[in-house]
């Protein structure tokens, strides 16, 4: 399974037989001047919460990719239907429902949820993906919280990317905890450094993980890479 790390939040998940995309925030981030996001390619938009660093590319994306679906809360979905987004599936924590690239899990997150207009983004959440290839966790904007290990427990997801900037969700310090709960040996590190407020010391934060049994990996802008 191909991931793509866009910047932020944002990861392409290529299954082979469909591309999956989180959280899509591209052309605001400098650093991604170089990344052209009416160019890329999704069969299936998954959003976490409504903040606008995580939906800001999700209407340019659907004009580029109009047979896309959206999969989010109920009220992210029904925002998008009225923006005319011709296809979404609402969901909300919890839940579950089969899609063609495999199972959509909703979790809970501890967390806010606002569209940059001020429409209620309803809960924020994460998801627990379950493919023929690989099972993983996507915590969306998160505090650390108790449950993660009964989703460790429950569903024992190979991987997670985690949210470890601080200052607006869950540190490194946290994130090590957050991946010892699930079980991991192996986690992958998001919003972080994007901006100076969300800054962390990598080898700091590798240092944490690793002392919880865990491999961090901390991937750069446009980078490819297996999970």
């Amino acid at each position: 399974m191909k991931i793509t790390f866009y910047g932020h939040s944002t990861f392409l998940v290529d299954t082979g037989s469909h591309k999956i995309i989180f959280d899509p925030f591209i052309t605001p981030n400098p650093a991604a001047a170089g990344i052209d996001a009416s160019k890329i390619k999704v069969d299936f938009v998954l959003l976490s919460h409504a903040h606008f660093d995580h939906v800001i590319d999700v209407e340019l994306l659907m004009e580029h990719n109009p047979e896309a679906t959206i999969i989010a809360n109920a009220e992210i979905a029904g925002y998008y239907q009225t923006k005319g987004v011709k296809n979404t599936h609402g969901m909300n924590s919890g839940g579950k429902f089969n899609f063609p690239f495999g199972e959509v899990r909703m979790t809970q997150a501890v967390h806010s949820s606002t569209f940059p207009d001020g429409t209620s983004g309803g809960h924020p959440n994460g998801f627990i993906i379950t493919t023929p290839e690989k099972k993983f966790y996507y915590s969306g904007d998160t505090a650390l919280f108790a449950d993660m290990k009964l989703l460790g427990e429950l569903y024992a997801p190979e991987v997670a990317f985690l949210c470890i900037g601080d200052n607006y969700t869950m540190g490194p310090t946290e994130g090590a905890i957050a991946a010892q709960y699930l079980g991991l040996t192996k986690a992958i590190g998001m919003h972080f450094d994007t901006m100076p407020s969300i800054a962390i010391d990598h080898t700091q934060a590798k240092a944490l993980f690793d002392g919880k049994g865990v491999a961090l990996h901390l991937p750069t802008l446009g980078e490819t890479f297996d999970i």
